[in-house]
This record gives C-alpha cells, sequence and structure tokens, in this order.
C-alpha cells in the first residue's frame, strides 16, 4: 500500500506561519512515502516567498520525506511582464524542483507530475501536445499492476468553485488531454487551484476514462473560499482508494471522515457499491 499526502495552494506570501509549523509536524508524524504538493507554493512568485517555500522543502526534504511538486499559475510572476513571459520558472527551479514534470515510482503506484502553469494563460491552465505524448509514454513504461496517478495545479475538469454552482475553466487542449489519460489508464487524478476539497468520477464525462479526481483545499494559505485549510491523506491498494481529508481545527490538523472507492471495472464506486456521482462539468470543444 502506498500513502501519500497531498497538500496544494501553499501560497506563501498569504500565508499563516501557524498552519506551515503544523502541516510540517504533521506530515512528520504520518511519515507517507510521498508528499505530492500540487503547485502554487507562493502568492506572487516574489524571491523572498519561494525562499520561504524552499525552506519548507528543505525540512521536508532533511527529516526523509520524498516530496513530487509541479507550479501554479501563483509561481509565475504577474506584475513582472519581462520575466513572466522571458524566465517565468527561473525562481520555481532555484527554489523548488528544476524538473517541472516529475516522475516517482512507489511500491504500487506510478506517480507523474505535468506543469500546467503558462504565461499567456495568467490564471488558467494549459497542457501542451507535448506533454500529453509523455503521459502516455511514462505510464506505458510502468508496471501495469501499479495504481497510475496523474498530478497537476489546475484541474483537468471545469469543477465546481463555489456554493452558487459555478464551475472553474478547465485545461486547454482539454479533449486531448482527457483521451490521454483514458488511454494511458490513468486511476487517480490529483490537483488544486480551487483551495476547495472534493472529490469527483472521470467516468461521468463521456471519453474521460476511469480516474478517481481527487481535489486538495489549500493547506496554508489564508485565501479560503468557504472552507477551511485542509489537506488530503490518501491511501493506495490494487483498486481500492481511501481519502481522509485533514482539516485545520483551532489550533491543530485533525483527520475527518474518510471516503473509501473501490474500483468496479472502467468506474469507481464508494465502498459499499454506490457510484461516485459528483456533478462534474462535460468536455468542451
Amino acid at each position: 500500500m502506498a500513502r501519500i499526502l497531498h497538500l496544494s495552494d501553499l501560497h506563501f506570501g498569504a500565508h499563516d506561519p501557524k498552519l506551515v509549523e503544523a502541516v510540517a509536524c504533521r506530515v512528520d508524524e504520518e511519515h507517507p512515502d510521498l508528499v505530492v504538493i500540487s503547485g502554487d507554493f507562493t502568492q506572487r512568485a516574489r524571491t523572498e516567498q519561494f525562499r520561504d517555500a524552499g525552506r519548507f522543502l528543505t525540512r521536508l526534504r532533511e527529516a526523509g520525506h520524498e516530496v513530487l511538486a509541479v507550479p501554479g499559475n501563483h509561481d509565475i510572476p504577474l506584475y513582472n511582464v519581462l520575466r513572466r513571459f522571458l524566465s517565468p520558472l527561473t525562481r520555481y527551479r532555484k527554489y523548488i524542483d528544476d524538473t517541472l514534470c516529475p516522475f516517482h515510482d512507489l511500491p504500487g503506484a506510478s506517480i507523474l507530475g505535468i506543469n500546467t502553469a503558462r504565461s499567456a494563460t495568467f490564471k488558467d491552465g494549459s497542457i501542451s501536445h507535448e506533454q500529453i505524448r509523455f503521459i502516455r509514454d511514462t505510464f506505458a513504461k510502468t508496471d501495469p499492476d501499479n495504481v497510475r496517478i496523474l498530478v497537476t495545479h489546475h484541474p483537468l475538469f471545469a469543477l465546481p468553485v463555489g456554493d452558487g454552482g459555478e464551475h472553474g475553466v478547465p485545461v486547454h487542449h482539454q479533449q486531448d488531454a482527457l483521451a490521454a489519460i483514458a488511454e494511458a489508464g490513468v486511476d487517480l487524478l490529483l490537483a488544486g487551484h480551487n483551495h476547495l476539497a472534493s472529490t469527483h468520477a472521470s467516468s461521468l464525462v463521456h471519453g474521460a476514462g476511469r480516474a478517481l479526481i481527487v481535489q486538495a483545499g489549500t493547506a496554508t494559505s489564508t485565501r479560503v473560499r468557504g472552507e477551511g485549510q485542509s489537506f488530503n491523506h490518501i491511501e493506495v491498494e490494487a483498486n481500492h482508494v481511501k481519502v481522509t481529508i485533514e482539516t485545520w481545527q483551532d489550533d491543530r490538523f485533525a483527520r475527518g471522515d474518510s471516503q473509501c472507492f473501490d474500483r468496479n471495472g472502467e468506474h469507481w464506486d464508494l465502498d459499499g457499491g454506490e457510484p461516485v456521482n459528483e456533478v462534474i462539468e462535460g468536455v468542451t470543444q
């Protein structure tokens, strides 16, 4: 069984130091097989914000934790136009990770990260055709019995972002990306961006494959959207996934309710046989 802590949207520069310390302590206590951080390490991609984020990562790594990270749209400078378009992820590469599409193999799980942040799209995400080929090629080389996990900052789907029924924007080249994850047999999609924790089934969209979509809330940012700070504790074993949300409660992170999912052919069921039926938007043209 692979145990993963899924953090997202740390937003150093708009963070609460108490939350940062509490997250680091929980990682030490849980000692997962892998810490996944799905983007937005900083608030405005400034050097001092990346330094703070880098110190947080150094602390995790020096404590013996493996980390897989991808950039988010906030990790690209917004107001410095020259840096935004000429060297958008230079600071990310220096302080976070020089690899923009990292890969980890764990016993029973293969995890690939893909950078969806772009200079021209500002807050929205995109996947290139080269990255789509990379997804297919990378997972084709993995153990077919492993659970295949794809990590992005931006959700591939137009998922809910508020209580009023509004949905976010899917990544550019969504149709090609969804075809690729279906062909590659991706089992889990981990992302952030919306600052809301949720689970959905990609099988609700025709041609999108069998993946279980797991969204993380913001772990340490003061910028929340209707729910408190949180991160995901994920246990993966063959055709079974358990997702537990760790939520901020007064002065510490504590485990909340868990959801268990079993893969039933080409779709996921909640433990007990009920299909995952969260509503998501269809594929855009």
